[in-house]
């Protein structure tokens, strides 16, 4: 039953924590590790492809990729979501900043893999449109960010806002199945 308990992470009893403690360090750091590599590709892909948006894009018509249904155009959202809240962009400038603080303090006790994965979608995402919001036009912390994904009857949208849905679908699929981020599973 402890060869299980410890194969899912399952802590069984505090002697056995303790004795495996040294064990888990390396899997911990490793987890941190693929947290931090998600996070870097995410990142770097969503800055990559707004770069390429603003010198190739921004000002020209945009691009149709499948037919009416997906273009690609050049669009700042200084809002939210559907660009609600353009008013707010300090706001959400504040809000960006402490998901990514949340993430980091998180990342101290993990333990699961797909944690790890989610958490590494959120924080590259979180930080590409953090980017955008602290460099960007109109000034800094007031900036908006570069959407450039256009599906037909729905809101233009780049690469971070896509890894932070997938970080959070994940994230709420890991809930429902019991799994926490120091790799225990409860049932509920």
């Amino acid at each position: 039953m402890a060869e299980a308990e410890r194969t899912i992470g399952t802590p069984d009893s505090a002697g056995a924590e303790e004795a495996a403690a040294p064990a888990e360090q390396p899997r911990g750091r490793r987890r941190i590790a693929v947290l931090l590599s998600v996070a870097v590709v995410a990142y770097l892909t969503d800055l990559v492809t707004k770069m390429i948006v603003v010198a190739k894009l921004e000002h020209h018509p945009p691009i149709e990729i499948i037919g009416e249904w997906l273009r690609f155009e050049a669009v700042r959202n200084a809002g939210a979501a559907f660009g609600i809240g353009e008013a707010f962009t300090a706001i959400f400038t504040a809000i960006a900043a402490a998901v990514i603080v949340v993430i980091i303090r998180l990342a101290r006790k993990l333990y699961s893999l797909p944690w790890a994965v989610a958490l590494g979608l959120l924080l590259g995402g979180a930080l590409g449109n953090l980017t955008d919001r602290i460099f960007r036009a109109p000034e800094a912390f007031k900036g908006a960010v570069v959407d450039f994904i256009a599906p037909a009857h729905f809101a233009v949208f780049n690469l971070a806002d896509t890894a932070i849905v997938c970080g959070g679908v994940l994230i709420v699929i890991l809930s429902f199945k019991g799994l926490d981020p120091d790799g225990t599973v409860h049932k509920d």
